[in-house]
């Protein structure tokens, strides 16, 4: 698009510093001018992430009043956040991650690998009861290799359901980050099994450079046979 006389390049360019890689320095210029990271700070998210779990909500509408809600890999919090906003006083939600995430009122955050054995024990007990909803964003770190990047979130998608499948209630919803192409063919029949409904989501809030996008499962058969 050529310029026109007269008007100015608003965006911020980050010069490289001495110890920031050059993929660092690309990171914070398109946080710097990225309009969702903005706007999350004006609105009060932790993160620019809330608002691709706002568009899920609003497009499938898995948070209702009351719902007891496990975020798997919750830093910094943003998707608790919007979770909140539905699930009232009477829910509850626990958020798992190795990170310290900061208090946020409403939500109980522990540090824990979700993959110890005594983990689905520990999340039913503080939760109260089995999990409505079961969301994960969490992203292993990307090597620039699409194969290499896919496999690795597929494996922590195939962990999350695993997990969720062990502490969901019947009829509750899984949300899990995975990247274009969508599931693995396993995976997605296994979901096609236990789930009544199966579908994939990529939110306007996602960069549109990003692979990223969401499968979003609802209407769990806890007691489906294998």
């Amino acid at each position: 698009m050529t310029k026109k006389s007269g008007t100015r390049d608003l965006s911020v360019r980050v010069k490289s510093a001495r110890g920031r890689t050059n993929s660092s320095t690309r990171w914070l210029q398109r946080q710097l001018n990225d309009p969702y990271v903005a706007q999350a700070k004006r609105d009060g998210y932790r993160s620019r992430a809330a608002y691709k779990m706002q568009e899920i909500q609003e497009k499938f509408h898995i948070f209702k009043p009351g719902q007891r809600i496990l975020d798997l890999g919750a830093a910094p919090g943003g998707w608790s956040q919007i979770a909140l906003e539905h699930i009232g006083k009477k829910g509850s939600i626990i958020g798992i991650d190795l990170l310290e995430v900061a208090p946020l009122a409403g939500a109980t955050f522990i540090v824990k690998d979700f993959n110890d054995d005594d983990a689905p024990d520990i999340i039913k007990s503080l939760l109260g009861g089995d999990a409505h909803v079961v969301m994960s964003d969490m992203a292993a770190n990307t090597t620039g290799h699409p194969p290499t990047d896919h496999i690795r979130i597929i494996a922590l998608c195939e962990l999350a359901y695993d997990f969720a499948t062990q502490i969901l209630a019947e009829g509750g919803s899984f949300v899990c980050k995975v990247l274009k192409g969508g599931t693995e063919g396993e995976l997605l029949k296994t979901m096609k099994r236990d789930f009544v409904t199966v579908k994939h989501m990529k939110p306007k809030s996602s960069r549109q450079d990003s692979a990223e996008s969401y499968v979003v499962a609802t209407g769990f058969r806890k007691n489906n046979p294998a």
